[in-house]
């Protein structure tokens, strides 16, 4: 018997693979809470915004994913996300855990799991190597982030 928590959740990554963000957003619950370490918590449209621009912007982009588990009305994978990261040009390859809850068929919460540090070493070069495990430099990117995905969304609403 086929499950439809699980059949979502390779929905999801499968429009992903394809850098399909309006297709992984139709997998979202209206009021989505997602969280990972670069952005922090966002909500609802910020959700589907956020994959807009990472999407819009990445190169060499591939992901791979495996791992779906489901029990209950939530749900667990692991993906593997392969890109250049536009600011410094850098090639990345980003480990992801991530755990959903999902309510009436959709994703309500998605928490993405991945080492910043790892992430900023890649995506920095040598400040990421010596500073991306200090809160401080934590602090930093994540402002950052929040910062492209709030201009990113004033220029999409214009």
């Amino acid at each position: 018997m086929p499950n439809s928590n699980a059949e979502l959740i390779e929905r999801f990554y499968l429009a992903f693979q394809r850098a399909d963000a309006d297709a992984m957003a139709a997998c979202y619950a209206p009021d989505i809470r997602f969280e990972d370490p670069a952005f922090g918590l966002l909500h609802g449209r910020e959700v589907g915004d956020m994959w807009r621009m990472l999407l819009g912007r990445a190169t060499d982009f591939t992901l791979t994913f495996d791992a779906i588990a489901t029990l209950g009305q939530t749900a667990s994978a692991h993906a593997v996300a392969r890109y250049t990261y536009s600011a410094t040009g850098r090639a990345v390859v980003n480990e992801i855990a991530t755990r959903f809850a999902i309510r009436d068929g959709l994703i309500a919460e998605q928490t993405d799991t991945f080492d910043l540090w790892r992430w900023s070493r890649q995506a920095l070069g040598v400040s990421g190597w010596l500073f991306g495990w200090t809160p401080q430099m934590q602090s930093a990117i994540r402002t950052k982030a929040r910062h492209a995905l709030s201009d990113y969304r004033k220029r999409a609403a214009t």
